[in-house]
């Protein structure tokens, strides 16, 4: 284990995909949301397929002891990936970033209601916090019944980034099924996979003809979302999980700047202070995981005949 590395590994990642959701950003005014998961998952396969030979891996990424599994796991992580990226086109990027938080915080609870995992009362009123941190950043974009069209226009992309989080937690509860049986590497490949041929699906909803300039930025997120996955998987497999996953949240600092500097986005005092809760909220549950489990791992040592 090198926790150094695997901590700047997870950095990498968190940037390089705050990075792909800005170049995402650029096009969303008038390239749909399925076209640009199309480019994202198809250019990204490349990259993996590459990282895979190196790695001599092809025959474990490509394998696959359970397919229904995949193409659950695809479709949930398509519609997440597909509504996230309709939700760039309406708010700024960093309020994007924060309602995304809710994710980690609804595995617990889709993970209790679907695979049976016993959660704590810590951990509940945890995600309750967290999702009081989430309900202030969406606050004021709930403005369907007395806001003008504009204000309609931002609460339909809060929705639409929130819904997307739904079915990125239900996508994380079925990568805990399939990581009983299924290599990593191979859930990285299928993936992009699955989400390359159901974003086909929305061709016929208006697909447009890219400029240079956006087919360019397009192929270009593609690329980077492979190399994030990359950087993300090999993170894991240098530092255990409960360290590197904290730095998640790094992603409200890249997003602070980006949405500054590129998109003139200046962030509201009601947005800093929801998702510095939701921060606050998903940090403690992963220090009181990493707590239990190694109060289990001590207990298991000292049950452990000596001799």
């Amino acid at each position: 284990m090198r926790p150094l590395r695997g901590i700047a590994l997870k950095l990498g990642s968190v940037l390089v995909f705050i990075v792909m959701s800005a170049m995402i950003k650029t096009t969303a005014q008038h390239v749909p949301a399925g076209q640009a998961v199309f480019f994202r998952s198809a250019f990204a396969i490349p990259v993996i397929v590459i990282w895979l030979a190196w790695r001599h891996e092809l025959s474990t990424g490509f394998r696959a002891e359970n397919p229904i599994g995949h193409v659950w796991r695809g479709l949930m992580g398509t519609l997440a990936m597909g509504m996230g990226f309709a939700g760039l086109a309406y708010l700024p990027l960093p309020e994007v970033t924060a309602i995304g938080y809710a994710a980690p915080l609804l595995v617990v609870v889709f993970a209790a209601m679907f695979l049976g995992e016993n959660v704590r009362a810590f951990r509940l009123v945890m995600v309750a916090l967290g999702l009081t941190g989430v309900l202030i950043v969406l606050s004021p974009r709930l403005t369907i019944l007395s806001g003008d069209a504009a204000g309609h226009r931002e609460a339909f992309g809060a929705m639409l980034v929130l819904g997307g989080a739904v079915f990125a937690a239900l996508a994380q509860v079925f990568v805990r099924k399939l990581v009983m049986t299924e290599n990593t590497s191979a859930i990285v490949f299928w993936f992009s996979l699955t989400a390359t041929l159901l974003s086909l699906t929305t061709l016929p909803f208006g697909w447009v003809i890219p400029t240079g300039t956006e087919a360019a930025t397009l192929v270009g997120a593609g690329l980077l979302g492979g190399v994030g996955q990359i950087l993300l998987t090999s993170s894991y497999r240098e530092a255990d999980a409960s360290l590197v996953a904290p730095f998640d949240y790094a992603s409200i600092l890249f997003s602070l700047l980006i949405g500054y500097f590129v998109f003139a986005e200046v962030p509201s005092w009601t947005m800093l202070l929801g998702a510095a809760i939701v921060i606050t909220a998903g940090i403690l549950i992963i220090w009181r995981e990493r707590k239990l489990g190694l109060e289990r791992a001590k207990g298991r040592k000292a049950m452990t005949p000596q001799g």
